[in-house]
């Protein structure tokens, strides 16, 4: 195994010393070193380099990110394919813009408060155990909320991102190839991160909901790219136009809805108050139209049904018969009778007998 030291930089580095000139002076010009594939498992004390601005370590065998705590000028740290699993002392890189973390074995995205300058930061590919997913530790995407722009988690089990709504100034999410199942959760997305332009949820289930890709487009005014494909204005404005008729055709069908329900509860009120009964009599006319509004008053309202007395109810009642039954009776002959059982009411049977004399 090899330990990055100053020696091995000092060798490897294409600095020539000049007459009178220290190490420790030379390491101090080195602004990019590039160890990348070197079998390197350790990181020695690299303070003599001071103005260390990029520093290229990755394909390696880190297991635990040392000694970087004098190198606070790095800005861009590429720590992708070794074996962290933790992320841990970067707290003192003040100025560091981009962290490459991709390939390790991270199961908790954590340990980046501080780094308020941090804009881009890539953890794809973590070498998980079987069922995990990849996890935000709330602290630290508090601490990132206003300073980061580019966020890649491709490739990490994730089925869940809602907790990066905080992102408030996000430009680019790359989430491919998770297990994000929901648009209605990427619309809740959408709606937070207004500075969103380019996403990428390539070979996630979502991708083959119906109507994916235009939902997400209506959510979001901001986004111009969705799974690496452009989304133009005239697409844009089509889909606009077609939920504005959506939506247009929904209000009328709920206003014409109201209109019927309304029109059906007066019809209802009104059978309820006026029970039109028709009476037909054969080879008479026009039917007879009876209002049993007092009777239903008595009958079935409860406070009107208390004050009327059950001999008034019946009287009512009878009354009404005998009324159907005198108006029919001086147009009714035996012939015209085509219910025998009127035959046996004895007023039918006076009536008859008074025409036939």
């Amino acid at each position: 195994m090899v330990r990055l030291t100053v020696d091995l930089i000092a060798k490897n580095s294409n600095l020539k010393p000049r007459k009178e000139e220290t190490l420790a002076q030379c390491l101090k010009k080195i602004t990019h070193i590039n160890f990348s594939d070197r079998n390197i498992d350790s990181i020695d004390d690299l303070s003599l380099c001071r103005n260390l601005s990029v520093l290229y370590l990755y394909d390696n065998r880190i297991s635990q990110v040392t000694n970087l705590n004098y190198t606070t000028n790095l800005t861009h740290l590429y720590l992708q394919n070794n074996c962290i699993s933790c992320i841990e002392n970067l707290s003192s890189l003040k100025k560091l813009e981009k962290l490459y973390l991709g390939g390790n074995c991270i199961a908790v995205i954590e340990g980046l408060e501080g780094l308020e300058e941090l804009r881009e930061l890539h953890v794809e590919s973590q070498r998980l155990p079987l069922g995990e997913k990849l996890l935000f530790d709330p602290r630290t995407l508090r601490s990132l909320a206003k300073s980061l722009s580019t966020l890649n988690i491709s490739n990490n089990n994730i089925d869940d991102i809602k907790d990066l709504e905080i992102l408030e100034n996000l430009n680019h999410l790359i989430a491919v190839d998770n297990q994000l199942m929901h648009v209605k959760d990427l619309e809740l997305l959408l709606r937070k991160l207004m500075k969103l332009w380019k996403m990428d949820l390539n070979g996630n289930p979502v991708c083959l909901k119906p109507k994916y890709r235009d939902k997400l487009i209506l959510m979001s005014k901001s986004l111009e790219f969705l799974d690496g494909k452009e989304i133009k204005d005239m697409e844009r404005q089509f889909l606009t136009n077609w939920k504005a008729s959506k939506d247009a055709k929904k209000i009328s069908k709920k206003r014409r809805s109201r209109s019927e329900d309304a029109s059906n509860s007066y019809i209802s009120n009104f059978e309820t108050v006026h029970h039109i009964v028709p009476v037909c009599y054969p080879q008479v006319g026009k039917p007879k139209v009876i209002f049993f509004s007092d009777v239903q008053r008595c009958l079935v309202h409860g406070n009107a049904a208390s004050k009327c007395p059950q001999e008034d109810r019946t009287t009512i009642t009878e009354d009404i018969g005998n009324l159907s039954l005198k108006e029919s009776e001086s147009l009714l002959t035996k012939n015209d009778i085509h219910e025998p059982h009127l035959l046996q009411n004895p007023k039918v049977k006076e009536n008859l007998s008074e025409k036939k004399e």
